[in-house]
């Protein structure tokens, strides 16, 4: 690891084999903490490259405990987490709306490392109880129609790595990582980045491996749709800028999306959005993402018909309905 701290330093760069090889070498015990929080630190100075996350990438892939929900043909929504906003869980929130609006969501999440509540911490809050076993999750998204991955469970490389990302309290390229390996494979992903050459180094990592995807980014740092600002969406056909106003909605202070000072503070703003009791903020953010995630499945419907599914799917009760549903196959 000395030799390829050196080199890294020294602003080279890494191979896609010797990437791989470096990340099953951290997965396998081989380098100390310190050597991991350095290696992390060089890709907080430095951006990282299409072949070094695509050479972590396939490490991790390699590495995963596979699990085949291919026939229900799942979108994962998830953000890259390190935008350093401490919002509340608006992707888990959108999974169980789009899950409410009829579609199979299989959601890959883990503990926040520089958010107070990651989608596990939500999890958790709630009682779910953490499971890689595929009869479950079968059943958890034929009854609710959403499963969920907790990350360490499905990949020992993030779970060797977890207390030194949690120490450091940074963003680092495991956020990066996360959603690119989550072990369905899904064929549909809605993913959020927390800057402009982040979504542009995703769009081409995505048009590689066959997934239908959207890549967006606020332009004021979210790695959402927050509606604070402008944002942009890029699929494999099309990129758009948009602005709330364009979808009907009106901007919202970056306040009203706090997640609070605890995970409690988060669950209670999670409950409050699928009882369809959250402020205008806090609902329209999550409808926004939803609607998004709708047209990556259905790119031939508009997005103000995304809109309305997933308007609907929260005032009719069903996004909450599949949230009770869920919470019954994994608590």
């Amino acid at each position: 690891m000395k030799s390829i701290l050196y080199r890294l330093f020294e602003h080279q760069y890494l191979g896609r084999d010797e990437a791989r090889n470096i990340l099953q070498d951290m997965a396998n015990g081989k380098y100390n903490d310190s050597q991991i929080a350095s290696l992390i630190t060089v890709f907080l100075m430095r951006n990282i490259s299409v072949e070094e996350l695509s050479g972590f990438r396939d490490a991790l892939l390699e590495m995963r405990f596979p699990v085949d929900l291919s026939e229900y043909k799942p979108i994962d929504i998830v953000g890259t987490g390190g935008d350093g906003k401490n919002t509340f869980n608006i992707s888990t929130t959108a999974c169980f709306v789009v899950a409410g609006a009829g579609y199979k969501v299989v959601k890959h999440g883990n503990y926040g490392a520089t958010s107070v509540s990651g989608a596990s911490n939500v999890m958790e809050e709630h009682g779910v109880k953490f499971s890689n076993k595929i009869d479950l999750l079968r059943r958890s998204i034929e009854t609710s129609n959403m499963a969920y991955l907790h990350a360490p469970l499905f990949n020992p490389a993030l779970k060797a790595v977890a207390p030194v990302r949690k120490s450091l309290g940074v963003r680092s390229f495991f956020n990066m990582l996360g959603p690119l390996v989550n072990p369905t494979m899904p064929a549909y992903q809605l993913l959020g980045v927390y800057n402009l050459p982040l979504q542009r180094l995703y769009s081409y990592t995505y048009q590689e491996s066959g997934t239908r995807f959207a890549v967006v980014h606020s332009l004021d740092g979210y790695d959402e749709i927050s509606l604070t600002s402008e944002f942009k969406v890029v699929m494999a056909e099309k990129e758009k800028l948009y602005t709330p106003e364009m979808l009907g909605f009106e901007r919202v202070p970056e306040t009203a999306l706090d997640g609070g000072a605890t995970v409690a503070d988060a669950a209670r703003i999670f409950d409050a959005v699928l009882a369809n009791q959250a402020t205008a903020a806090q609902t329209n953010c999550v409808i926004a993402n939803a609607a998004f995630a709708i047209q990556v499945i259905c790119p031939e419907k508009k997005i103000e018909t995304c809109l309305a599914e997933a308007r609907e799917s929260l005032e009719s009760g069903r996004a909450h309905e599949a949230f009770k549903q869920f919470l019954s196959i994994n608590s």
